[in-house]
């Protein structure tokens, strides 16, 4: 089963920092993943959200710069100016509160915003210096957003892609993406020869405007299985949130995922953020490799899902 680390170890660093990734990679993950947002210039640089607020300095460094959202986007900043800013861990909507109060002190920076090309190549280069070969997962942020915003997001990465060495499904890297019309199109349309996954969220998250309640059907998986290698669902999409004797009870998806020969990854497994009837991290990284047979895990603490993996951890 597959070990991806999520944003980096960001369970213990800020997230996509080149410090994150490193330690996702010392860690011994298997892939590391990252998100991709562009800038004012056509720049595409690793950061989780459109908007630079909950995870830099953006609103100390440029006030004024916000959209009538009150919202700091990528898109209206230069790469120079994205680079003078300090990374940290990621805040709440309030700009004040951290997210997981117990990880990385919020309050401490100094870290930057890496390029897609940087991070790709600072990867290119552990694998080099370490003799392993640790893939990437890269997730194209909002296609749509960026299309409004006049830039074909999709393009450019597939040309940055192609660059770097990645091009064809025996690369060990994953394209991924919540928009399944995106998805599509970069099989077809563009034609992307990588390993693809369709994320899946809940409807009522806007993530797109991707049915992703008709996605999951046995209709909609065969859709998707013509052109997608993987499904990446939220793990609430992967078992009910009710328990029989203390067990989660499996939806079927992971099951008719494999029907149509597609792997099942889910995300994301976080300690602070366990499911009812476990414990710890662990046994419930366990618990998905076993009873559901899942074929991966997005996880923010990656030594510790390939800890539960060995048996160190049984339930």
């Amino acid at each position: 089963m597959l070990v991806i680390a999520h944003r980096g170890a960001c369970g213990y660093l800020p997230e996509h920092t080149l410090e994150a990734i490193a330690y996702g990679h010392a860690l011994g993950a298997d892939y590391l993943e990252i998100d991709v947002v562009a800038t004012r210039d056509d720049q595409l640089i690793v950061i989780h959200d459109t908007t630079l607020e909950r995870v830099t300095d953006v609103a100390d460094r440029f006030p004024g710069r916000q959209r009538d959202d009150g919202r700091f986007y990528a898109r209206d900043f230069d790469l120079a100016e994205i680079k003078t800013l300090s990374v940290r861990e990621r805040r709440r909507r309030d700009g004040v509160t951290a997210v997981f109060p117990k990880r990385f002190p919020t309050g401490i920076s100094g870290f930057e915003v890496p390029t897609l090309r940087e991070e790709i190549k600072f990867i290119q280069g552990m694998n080099q210096a370490t003799g392993r070969n640790v893939g990437v997962f890269a997730e194209v942020k909002k296609p749509a957003f960026h299309l409004q915003e006049g830039v074909d997001i999709s393009a450019l990465a597939l040309d940055l892609l192609d660059d770097l060495g990645y091009r064809s499904r025996e690369d060990n890297f994953y394209l991924q993406c919540f928009d399944a019309a995106e998805t599509r199109r970069i099989r077809t349309e563009l034609g992307c020869e990588l390993r693809i996954i369709q994320l899946i969220e809940d409807n009522f998250a806007n993530e797109s405007d991707t049915d992703y309640d008709a996605l999951r059907t046995r209709d909609g998986l065969q859709e998707i299985s013509r052109y997608v290698e993987a499904i990446g669902p939220k793990i609430t999409h992967v078992v009910q949130l009710g328990t029989i004797d203390g067990q989660p009870v499996s939806t079927g998806l992971v099951t008719l995922a494999h029907e149509f020969g597609m792997q099942v990854i889910p995300w994301t497994f976080r300690a602070e953020q366990l499911l009812p009837g476990f414990e710890r991290l662990e046994e419930m990284v366990a618990w998905f490799a076993e009873s559901i047979r899942v074929d991966g895990v997005f996880t923010d603490f990656p030594d510790r899902a390939l800890a539960a993996l060995k048996g160190q951890h049984s339930r």
